[in-house]
């Protein structure tokens, strides 16, 4: 509790019933004398999450399928807006893919970098896209509105080396009337061998999945 108590600049007293209410909902658990670790709470919350999340019930089949059509080793991501960050909800590997993605489920992942995220960025609402975006210096941030632009106009975003060295993303955006729900599907694949030609169908492939989502988002009546 003391060390508690000094690393959070508060009294003790106030550690010692955050505490006791947080063993008491089961957000933590005693692990050893005075040492707490996180509950099995968060266990149950993360299978009700994939009970009724509607993107990842919409989405994930559909992730599975793209991934398998895909032909190649990759490794596919269904990713969605978290504040100003961007976190993967699932994902999924090919056969004969020797590498992952940074986008972890449940990792928070900078928004403005790799196409999984910028192909979300690109459609946020105004004034939140401005406040991000002006974050930048104001050279780098007209051509990153221009590059955000492209993106908007080709529905898809491909980036190289950005989060991961040596691999592409493509990634297109999953787009809904629900709030919070600004979403995409990626797919990311070897840089060795992600030539024009093959950029182009996985292009293809990952905005027909994203467009697939979206009608299932749109039919399910639950978002």
């Amino acid at each position: 509790m003391v060390e508690m108590a000094e690393r959070l600049g508060v009294p003790q007293s106030t550690v010692y019933r955050t505490v006791r209410d947080l063993l008491g909902e089961n957000f933590l658990e005693m692990a050893s004398e005075a040492r707490y670790r996180l509950g099995s709470v968060f266990i149950e919350f993360d299978r009700l999450l994939r009970l009724t999340d509607p993107l990842l019930t919409a989405g994930s089949q559909v992730l599975e399928e793209v991934v398998a059509g895909a032909g190649v080793p990759c490794v596919g991501l269904l990713c969605r807006i978290y504040n100003d960050t961007v976190m993967c909800i699932a994902d999924a590997t090919a056969p004969g893919a020797d590498f992952a993605s940074s986008y972890e489920r449940g990792r928070p992942m900078p928004l403005t970098m790799g196409a999984t995220s910028k192909a979300i960025l690109a459609h946020l609402p105004a004034r939140r896209f401005n406040r991000v975006v002006d974050q930048w210096p104001e050279a780098r941030s007209k051509a990153f509105r221009a590059e955000l632009a492209s993106v908007r106009r080709a529905g898809v975003c491909v980036s190289s080396g950005e989060i991961d060295a040596n691999v592409v993303g493509v990634a297109a955006p999953i787009l809904s009337k629900a709030p919070g729900m600004l979403a995409s599907l990626s797919l990311v694949l070897p840089q060795n061998i992600a030539d024009p030609a093959m950029v182009a169908r996985v292009s293809a492939a990952t905005m027909a999945g994203a467009r697939r989502i979206e009608e299932r988002l749109a039919g399910s009546g639950r978002v």
